[in-house]
């Protein structure tokens, strides 16, 4: 080789290792989103420079990925935490976090490529193939976690990816092998754990759940890697399949379903019970353990909904529809939030005409198929950045004359870049009623703004009980109410809570009697 024309080493400011840790202890120094930004233009800088010997590229990717550690789990931790931030900033968190995580995915496949390709330095990185491998993946994993966060389509580049990288370990002999792929607390793993949790994330239904209860999920299925199970071929406990000759993502096994060389039947084995298990800690406790690290602070009742939500996925079989879906190709006429639906079903419920009933927040969605239940429907590019799971809405088909209010229950984006959501329907109908407290409004009480709320039912059902749906922060077990529908009031008590939302609460309520 002519070495005094390409010289021994390449032609990069971190060729030197001396230098490259001091040129990333200076970029420590700033704000989270500039040092991310930073390292992933550094680790793009390194897959692309021509020269490295592997060992070396591989060193300056972990120096890099270690860097980067606290300042990515404090931005993951902000988007979590502020689901309503401004637009351009939760752009450039989402567009920094995501990038840094697909580019130092790249990186390690870079690595196991060249170590396939029989690169220099390939023999000096053979003790450290199982950290590389099971960094790719668990960097695979929350790739895939960014995803969901936005509702965003999952590419076949990443189910590539991950087949490519476990038939790697597999075929090295080291799938099982554990080790040490990242220092500290949970650390220590093996390809094929890290392989599952991507694999178990994807099949927990993740893009019904809110970005607080997603990021719970995925933290617990880090927590339970361990105790997934993999086999060749269909066995009990492994009721999903995933097949590593095709860049499609894992689905439920179906009765029968042939074992290939590339098909691996995978499930939540010990995990299901051990779930169950923390389920039960919990609730009797009423706090986390000491030994399941959430990676952030939240209320018990979420965690306990969406280990609830991992409880129905890692069952055998999957929760059953409640209704039977029906394709229908028709327009509805979309509401957000509790205070549009309070002056939207009151206009429509006295409007003589539905011409001028529309506030200016209405949007137009496409339904594709409807149940007893609720609506699937694509949305336009057009829609605001209100759209998340748990969003309230009025609803009204093109063909209706009537109102209805729908949780969203899950958001995806498919391949045309369209939005698709699943709306639950909370009742038969929603009409604009008045309360008060039981006593107030006869003795001549005014109702406030407060006391609007919108009736959900057409009548009591067996157990004398109605749903309504009011103000956030409005139900309390304390006391009666006076419900005012139209010309007539009933003396309501209440009888729990369903749901809180964002902007509302879902609650039921016993009829007592009729006052008028």
């Amino acid at each position: 080789m002519l070495t005094w024309l390409t010289g021994s080493k390449p032609d990069h400011p971190m060729a030197n290792m001396k230098k490259a840790r001091q040129m990333v202890a200076e970029l420590l120094g700033q704000d989270s989103l500039r040092v991310l930004e930073e390292i992933t233009s550094w680790l793009d800088s390194i897959i692309r420079t021509e020269g490295f010997k592997l060992d070396h590229r591989l060193a300056l990717i972990d120096l890099l990925d270690r860097g980067a550690k606290s300042f990515q789990s404090k931005l993951a931790q902000e988007y979590v935490d502020a689901p309503r931030l401004q637009k351009s900033y939760e752009g450039r968190l989402w567009n920094a976090s995501f990038g840094f995580w697909k580019m130092l995915g790249a990186a390690y496949l870079c690595c196991i490529e060249q170590f396939q390709a029989g690169a220099s330095g390939s023999r000096a990185v053979k003790k450290d193939l199982p950290l590389a491998v099971g960094r790719a993946l668990r960097v695979l994993t929350v790739q895939l976690k960014w995803i969901l966060l936005r509702y965003g389509l999952i590419e076949d580049r990443i189910w590539r990816d991950l087949a490519r990288a476990y038939a790697f370990a597999e075929g090295q002999g080291f799938a099982t092998t554990r080790a040490t792929i990242y220092s500290g607390q949970h650390g220590e793993s093996s390809a094929q754990e890290e392989f599952l949790k991507a694999l178990m994330l994807v099949m927990s239904s993740p893009d019904s759940l809110a970005p607080a209860k997603l990021h719970i999920a995925e933290r617990t299925v880090a927590h339970f890697g361990s105790r997934f199970t993999l086999q060749g071929k269909a066995a009990p406990g492994c009721g999903f399949f995933f097949d590593l000759s095709m860049h499609q993502p894992p689905a439920r096994a179906r009765k029968g379903a042939a074992a290939g060389p590339m098909v691996r039947f995978f499930g939540a084995g010990d995990a299901a019970q051990a779930l169950r298990n923390l389920i039960a800690e919990i609730g009797k406790k009423g706090t986390l353990p000491n030994d399941v690290n959430l990676g952030g602070k939240f209320d018990v009742d979420t965690i306990l909904s969406a280990l609830a939500h991992l409880d129905q996925y890692w069952a055998d079989k999957p929760p059953a529809r409640s209704a039977q879906r029906r394709d229908l190709a028709t327009r509805i006429t979309v509401v957000p939030g509790f205070p549009e639906i309070l002056r939207w079903t009151q206009a429509v419920t006295d409007a003589s005409s539905l011409e001028f009933s529309d506030p200016a927040a209405a949007e137009s969605w496409i339904v594709f198929n409807v149940s007893d239940g609720g609506y699937g429907a694509i949305l336009p590019r057009v829609t605001g950045d209100w759209l998340k799971i748990g969003s309230l809405v009025a609803l009204r088909l093109e063909t209706s004359t009537v109102c209805r209010v729908g949780i969203v229950r899950r958001v995806t984006r498919d391949r045309y870049e369209q939005r698709r959501v699943g709306i639950q329907v909370l009742g038969a109908i929603a009409l604009p009623v008045k309360l008060s407290p039981a006593g107030t409004a006869a003795s001549g009480g005014a109702a406030g703004q407060d006391s609007l709320a919108v009736l959900l039912s057409h009548k009591p059902d067996k157990n004398r009980e109605i749903a309504v749906l009011m103000r956030l922060g409005s139900f309390t077990q304390k006391r009666n109410l006076e419900m005012r529908v139209r010309d007539k009031a009933y003396l309501v008590a209440p009888s729990g809570l369903i749901e809180g939302g964002e902007d509302f609460d879902w609650a039921r309520f016993k009829v007592v009697k009729q006052l008028y």
